[in-house]
Order: structure tokens, then sequence, then C-alpha cells
């Protein structure tokens, strides 16, 4: 399947999540914005639903989380509706994202959803680990025409080739993959990386990390891995709770980690092997063929009066044996970098 990749550029594309770190309130979620960007994101994404689109308000177990989740049995009806952004903030959500100079995305749950953010004129759309198998969602986003990013928490690959096949059989070849673990929060063991280079690999696409550990490592391993979209959750203070605190960033935090990811994107270098200009510097105090005894015109060279030394501004030390027995032009003198010019062909 040959897909186009997307966000062809030098830097990693770093996305704050807000999630339901707004707490309720506008004025949280507006401050929350504006430190984003204070701490080096790019973006910021949003989740943009309601609850009724996306589970029944029933009370058994089945309508429940899952026992081993970190909400364990709250109603899923009730979480949705503690973590849903109101349709009514999106607007003052994006100015303050474009007013701080940040990208404003989100993730649909649904079609209204999409036409929604469409009358918004988002620039793409992210689609959540859990929607990848969401069939009807992923045709009516990739019908958009817009760059998509899939997060793969849960999926296995017979979910990713489904989903690529889908969003590609509507015309739209702009996808990328993100490495992600739907734990809260995940652990280094639990992170597995090394996912990011197969993925990549295997399927010829941009792929990032969208990241619910609390390390500030993780995201730049993830870079020289060959990452370069980076999501991770964001919160003003961990003690402001919440139903995503725990493993959500706080400003400090998420400014290291942008700083770790920028200074591993600076050591990585270009894809094309080439030496740096001060490596072209140090080659001169590589060894080079020199003249280590006085050396008068006539006489030939030998083991005796040159010798393989620092520094390299003689011949190559690959032109040592051939030119053994060879007679000199000129007199040398002790420590004179040795010349093709110098010696009778």
């Amino acid at each position: 399947m040959k897909i186009r990749n997307q966000q062809q550029q030098l830097d990693t594309f770093i996305i704050a999540e807000l999630s339901a770190n707004h707490n309720n309130k506008l004025e949280v979620a507006l401050k929350t914005v504006r430190e984003m960007a204070k701490a080096g994101a790019n973006a910021v994404k949003v989740q943009t639903f309601r609850p009724e689109s996306m589970t029944l308000n029933l009370n058994n177990d089945l309508f429940k989380t899952r026992t081993d989740s970190a909400w364990a049995g709250q109603k899923l009806f009730d979480l949705y509706q503690k973590g849903a952004l109101p349709y009514g903030w999106h607007t003052p959500i994006q100015k303050q994202a474009h007013d701080v100079g940040l990208e404003f995305f989100s993730s649909p749950f649904d079609e209204e959803a999409v036409d929604f953010l469409e009358k918004m004129k988002v620039p793409r759309y992210k689609v959540a680990s859990l929607e990848i198998n969401h069939t009807p969602l992923l045709k009516y986003i990739a019908k958009q025409g817009k760059p998509m990013i899939l997060s793969t928490g849960v999926s296995r690959l017979s979910d990713i080739d489904h989903a690529l096949e889908t969003i590609t059989t509507e015309g739209n070849n702009d996808i990328s993959l993100l490495k992600c673990t739907t734990a809260y929060p995940t652990l280094p063991e639990e992170s597995e990386l090394s996912h990011i280079k197969w993925l990549k690999e295997h399927y010829q696409l941009t792929v990032g990390l969208s990241d619910h550990s609390m390390s500030k490592h993780i995201p730049s391993i993830a870079v020289a891995l060959g990452a370069t979209i980076i999501e991770k959750h964001f919160i003003l203070d961990r003690k402001m709770g919440g139903i995503d605190s725990h493993f959500s960033l706080e400003p400090s935090e998420f400014k290291a980690m942008v700083d770790l990811v920028r200074e591993t994107e600076k050591s990585l270098g270009g894809f094309a092997y080439k030496l740096h200009p001060k490596g072209i510097s140090a080659r001169k105090s590589m060894r080079s063929i020199i003249v280590t005894k006085k050396i008068n015109k006539g006489e030939l060279l030998s083991r005796e009066n040159i010798a393989v030394l620092r520094p390299g501004n003689g011949l190559h030390p690959m032109n040592y044996d051939e030119i053994i027995g060879k007679k000199v032009l000129y007199d040398l003198e002790i420590g004179t970098p040795l010349q093709f010019q110098m010696i009778l062909k």
C-alpha cells in the first residue's frame, strides 16, 4: 500500500493534549493553552464529542470502566460527561491557540463532531486509539480530504491495515500513525518504542508517539528512533485533580520534554552521511607520512627516514608501502610532510 508521507519537516511536531484537563472551567482551558505555547508545543489538540454519542447511560457492569483501568468501576457515561469539552468552548480555545501561535485541531468521535469541526476549518484530524475500528467515522473523516493522525494503542496489525484501507479507499492518502500504549500512566517497560521503527518501515508512513508515560525522556528516545510527531497530555497543575491529571505533564515538565526532543533533533543531524565541518578541520590531526631524518636529493625513501605520524598534512598512509625505495627530488628536512611532487615517479 503506497501512502504519501505527512509532516515532511525538520522539526518534530509536538502536540499538547488538553483532554479533560480543563476541569470544566473555560478560563482554565484558556490559561492551559497559553502555558502550552510557553512550554514549546506546536499544537493544541482537544476532543470533540457528546457523552450520548460515546455510550449508553446504563448502570450495569457492561457500561462501566474496566476493573484494571485508572477509572475502575465508573459508569462510562459519567466519565465521558466529566471529560467532555463543551461545544461552545471550541471557538474561544481555537482563538486563544491561534493568538499564541499554536495550531488547533481535534479528535472527533462522531460525524456530528466532524461537521462541527469542519465549520471551524481545522487543518487536520486525530483518530483516537479506541476509534480505529469505527469504520463509518474513518470514512467520514477521510472524505474531508485533510491529514489524519491515527493512534494505535489497542490495534492489531489487522486493525491498522483495515483502517488504512478504509481511509485510502476514500481517496485520502495523507496519513500518520502514532505508536501508543493504552495504559494510564504508561510505565517505561510498557512503551515498546522499537515499534516506531517497525511501523515506519512496514507502512512507509510518518510515525510518531502518543505518550502516556510520566517520563520527560521517552519522547526524545522516540525521536531518535524515527518519530516525527509527539503527543503528550498537558495540565497546569496535577494538584487540580481531574480524570486525566495522573498521566499529564505540568508546564515545566512539558518544557523539559520539549527541550530534550529539540536537543535530540540537533544531535541526529541529516540522514545522508557526511563529515561535520569540525570533523573536516580535525582531519589535520590525523596521521600522514612525515620525514623523520634529513634526506638529501637523490636519496631513497626508507623506513629509517619516513614514518606514519601526526599531523595529517602529508601523504595518506595508504601510500606508505608504494613509495618505499623511491628517490626524492629535493633535500627534505626532518618534519617535512611528504608530498608526491617531492618523489621521482
